[in-house]
């Protein structure tokens, strides 16, 4: 127990440092520090290296690479990761595109995302609804449910989820995503 009190502050100034090393453009610095905390598991440390890899900051940029990290990160309910995941689904980067799918992570993060970072969730997956039939909207949005009930069961959804407000993150703006005119017929 003792052990996992100390690793927290060590782990948070890690994060700490690489963000700073990030934002100084010492991305070499920033991957280098997020690197050993993504193989042990840190799902911050796997978003933020994903990005880096996504967009060859400090790292080769290799599409296949930041998919997995995202998916680990995504899984963990980093909604950063969940968004950047739709993203490489909607264009295709390091998976096969798949609107579907893209859907399902944008709106997961949109779900769970602070208040600040959900307009623009939304946006971005009401973009990607407007390429979509109503039967591929209601299929993105089944896998939404699906994946946030099973994690707030298992208790891996973000905090914005919990047991008390799944109902909610389980609805997943469903009734907005159809009144904003997402998907063709």
């Amino acid at each position: 127990m003792a052990l996992l009190v100390a690793l927290a502050p060590a782990r948070a100034d890690a994060i700490a440092s690489a963000r700073s090393a990030y934002a100084h453009g010492d991305y070499q610095k920033a991957v280098r520090q997020l690197t050993p905390l993504a193989l042990r598991g840190d799902a911050q440390a796997q978003a933020m290296l994903g990005f880096m890899y996504e967009n060859g900051f400090g790292a080769p940029k290799v599409y296949d690479a930041a998919v997995d990290l995202y998916i680990q990160a995504a899984n963990a309910g980093i909604p950063f990761a969940q968004a950047m995941l739709g993203l490489m689904y909607d264009k295709g980067h390091g998976v096969p595109q798949d609107v579907v799918l893209a859907y399902k992570w944008m709106n997961i993060a949109a779900a769970q995302a602070r208040s600040s970072q959900r307009d623009y969730c939304l946006r971005l997956r009401n973009a990607i609804a407007s390429k979509m039939s109503m039967n591929q909207i209601a299929q993105g949005q089944a896998y939404a449910r699906s994946w946030t009930l099973a994690h707030v069961q298992a208790g891996r959804a973000a905090p914005r989820c919990s047991s008390r407000r799944a109902k909610r993150c389980a609805g997943l703006f469903d009734q907005e995503a159809l009144a904003v005119g997402g998907g063709r017929r």
